[in-house]
């Protein structure tokens, strides 16, 4: 391992490169992507070290903890490979690279910088070398990355230089106190018993961050057993560069919450083992490099969808912000949601996929707003995942059991909602990403290996176009996808009727975010309806109108009530009329005033 080594050029084969463009992966695929990325990376810290070379520094200067972490490399090769390879460090790297080109803020450069000198001392400890680094703490903390936060007692607060000592393992940490006098705690990370520091808790929680107590944290991590042995994920709360963008400071989960987390992640993995294949939806959870609680939540979180809040950054592969869902199903699907994002990330590193002006214009039908292209080739391919998700799901409710936390064999009345609630996200989610795939197809900005990967998509979703899903299922996924489209056009797109019109000023002045509420809900078939979105998702569109009428009677242009009422009027008489509607149902809204 060496930042000097130009990485020696790779091709990708044909097969791995299929298997990707078909929206899945097997595990060669993914280890490829990771060998991509690990490129990616070294190219890009040997241009931060030429940066850091003559950056003025307080610490330990950059070419001497890259040296700490070369000697380091040689004696434990794999864990300061993965170390590099983490994804909180590829989230520093390019968030230090932004402070250097002057296009993201923080504290003082060489304080972000000097977070190389973090990687340093917990590669020095993985390889059981000495070193002496000069790093920064913050309020007496410094973060072992992939090990977890070493706290001073007593220590002076805000941003100041500590020295870490390590030796065989062990780490001596060393700053500012309160008192004026120097404060220091000696740990051994990863085993129990204590250093001869004050207030020395090596392996211990202590009472939680805060406290005097807690000199050691260790990093959580989420468990689950594997045919190589038990696999732990980082449950990242405390590396300041877990998240997509700025450094956080630690955010420490209580013991209550972490407990939930493994719970429910546990029931992901068993949600997840579907057997054979490589295709879309399918995810390996040994894949998956860290998981960064979101937030703050209680035991119980609420039901969807009141929680859904996910999110992943092309700098950290296989890492995903997540806020605990209530359901094991829930998480399942936002693993592999999330790990669509990533694979797609690294593919446009290793390719230009397409030409892209940025300009947020086109329909995305999982979001509120106009989208550029590149967002709407992420949203397919996470989509087409999802899509493959809900697939087998249905597949498993088919062969009569739940797709459950214990996948047991499900009494029949059970059985038949899986199916009805698995066919209906299935049938959604392949009928809005072939959509998507047809304007990217159309708009012809692909590159020759975007035009691979989005042909590849469509042949998935084609094929999967004709698979049977249960019928009343497949009519509610028809009727909320119209109802998306409808609302969207009615709350994005200005009403004019000019065909001359320029396309980029044809959208609202006054459009904002708005809460998709519909398609969530009509996932199950309300058996006792009482609103208009029940009794259309009932079956019902009759009803429904004159529900929707008399909403409109107060509003006539609210857009979630006339988007309903056009989509019901459509859906009971279909023909020219209807489609213009639908194709145009902002032409139905008066012009805003003023």
């Amino acid at each position: 391992m060496s930042s000097e080594q130009r990485p020696a050029p790779f091709r990708m084969p044909e097969r791995l490169f299929a298997e990707l463009a078909a929206g899945g992966g097997s595990a060669a695929a993914v280890a490829f992507l990771e060998r991509g990325e690990r490129a990616r990376r070294l190219l890009l810290l040997r241009t931060l070290l030429d940066r850091l070379a003559t950056l003025p520094t307080p610490l330990t200067p950059a070419t001497e903890a890259w040296h700490v972490l070369k000697e380091a490399a040689t004696r434990a090769h794999d864990p300061v490979e993965r170390l590099l390879l983490a994804p909180a460090t590829g989230g520093w790297l390019a968030h230090v690279l932004r402070r250097a080109h002057g296009t993201a803020s923080g504290p003082p450069l060489w304080a972000d910088a000097g977070h190389l000198c973090a990687l340093a001392v917990t590669a020095s400890l993985h390889a059981g070398t000495d070193a002496e680094l000069r790093v920064p703490l913050v309020d007496g903390a410094l973060t072992l990355p992939g090990l977890g936060l070493a706290r001073l007692p007593d220590a002076e607060g805000g941003l100041t230089v500590g020295l870490a000592r390590t030796s065989g393992g062990e780490l001596t940490l060393a700053g500012p106190g309160r008192h004026g006098v120097t404060t220091s705690v000696t740990i051994r990370p990863g085993t129990a018993g204590s250093g001869n520091g004050p207030g020395s808790e090596s392996g211990s929680e202590g009472a939680g961050y805060g406290s005097a107590a807690a000199s050691w944290l260790p990093l959580r991590t989420l468990t689950h057993p594997a045919p190589t042995g038990t696999v732990a994920i980082p449950l990242d709360d405390l590396d300041p560069y877990r998240d997509l963008d700025d450094p956080l400071p630690p955010a420490r989960l209580d013991a209550a919450e972490t407990k939930a987390w493994q719970r429910v992640f546990e029931g992901a993995v068993t949600v997840l083992a579907v057997p054979g294949g490589v295709g879309p939806g399918r995810l390996d959870p040994a894949w998956i490099r860290s998981v960064v609680p979101w937030g703050r939540t209680s035991t119980d979180p609420p039901a969807p969808p009141t929680v859904q809040v996910s999110a992943s950054s092309g700098d950290s592969f296989g890492a995903m912000v997540i806020a605990r869902p209530s359901s094991a199903l829930a998480l399942a699907e936002t693993l592999v949601h999330e790990f669509q994002h990533s694979k797609l990330a690294a593919l446009l590193h290793l390719f230009p996929l397409l030409d892209d002006d940025r300009e947020e214009r086109y329909y995305a039908p999982w979001r509120p707003d106009p989208r550029h292209l590149t967002g709407l080739l992420h949203g397919a391919y996470a989509f087409t995942g999802v899509a493959g998700f809900w697939r087998d799901r249905l597949a498993v409710a088919r062969d009569g059991r739940t797709g459950g936390e214990d996948s047991e064999i499900a009494p029949p009345d059970d059985r038949a909602a899986v199916e009805e609630e698995a066919g209906y996200h299935f049938a959604l989610r392949r009928l809005q990403s072939r959509l998507v795939v047809r304007t990217l197809l159309a708009e012809g900005r692909l590159t020759p290996q975007g035009r691979a990967l989005v042909s590849g998509l469509a042949r998935t979703l084609d094929g999967w176009l004709r698979e049977p899903v249960p019928a009343s299922a497949l009519a509610r996924a028809r009727t909320a996808a119209a109802l998306h489209r409808t609302e969207w056009r009615l709350r994005n797109v200005a009403p004019t009727d000019d065909a001359a019109y320029p396309a980029a000023t044809r959208f609202r002045l006054d459009r904002a975010s708005w809460p998709d509420l519909r398609t969530h809900a009509f996932a199950t078939r309300p058996t006792v309806p009482h609103t208009a979105d029940e009794h259309l998702a009932a079956g019902d569109p009759g009803a429904a109108l004159a529900r929707y009428a008399d909403e409109l009677a107060a509003d006539p242009a609210e857009p979630h009530a006339l988007a309903g009422w056009i989509v019901a009027r459509a859906t009971l008489d279909p023909g020219r009329t209807a489609r213009r509607m639908l194709a145009r149902p902002e032409l139905l809204q008066p012009q805003p005033s003023g």
